[in-house]
């Protein structure tokens, strides 16, 4: 089970966190909503094509990725984001869209938004849309070994 593999890595890093459950949830910011946590300290997951290689954008719940950006970071000459049939088996023992944002564990590149940095906690999914880790932003920075850029902009809600 992920979740399980998830703790061995993180306590392999001795790493803190918290394990959180809570009602099935698709959206960041169903999530954030059910677990009383503000929708920028939850870091969402977003698979992308980058040159040809799947790799993985984690970014806070309340942010969207500019593509121009995240080319730009990346160095990539092509990216897009990936449909979900073109990742749904490269993250095994996960739900469709519940990847955790530890790329290594799955062997893909993982990209981190600078403003995910903001919060001295983060929260994201287990493997599941119905599990959650916390931990310090500064502990999952150095478990992650990610490259850390810009990429993102503040989602805009119509008035």
């Amino acid at each position: 089970m992920i979740i399980r593999k998830l703790q061995e890595f993180l306590d392999a890093r001795h790493v803190r966190y918290t394990i959180l459950s809570h009602s099935v949830a698709f959206t960041a910011q169903e999530v954030a909503a059910s677990v009383h946590v503000p929708g920028k300290e939850i870091a969402k997951c977003v698979v992308f094509w980058m040159d040809g290689a799947m790799a993985l954008a984690v970014l806070p719940g309340s942010r969207m990725i500019d593509f121009t950006l995240l080319k730009k970071g990346t160095g990539a000459k092509d990216v897009e984001i990936a449909a979900e049939s073109e990742f749904s088996d490269a993250f095994p023992e996960c739900e469709l869209g519940a990847m955790p944002p530890f790329g290594q564990l799955f062997n893909v590149k993982t990209f981190v938004d600078t403003s995910l940095a903001e919060d001295k906690e983060i929260t994201f999914n287990a493997g599941t849309h119905r599990d959650l880790v916390r931990m310090r932003y500064e502990d999952f920075e150095r478990a992650a070994q990610s490259t850390v850029i810009r990429f993102s902009f503040v989602a805009r809600t119509a008035s």
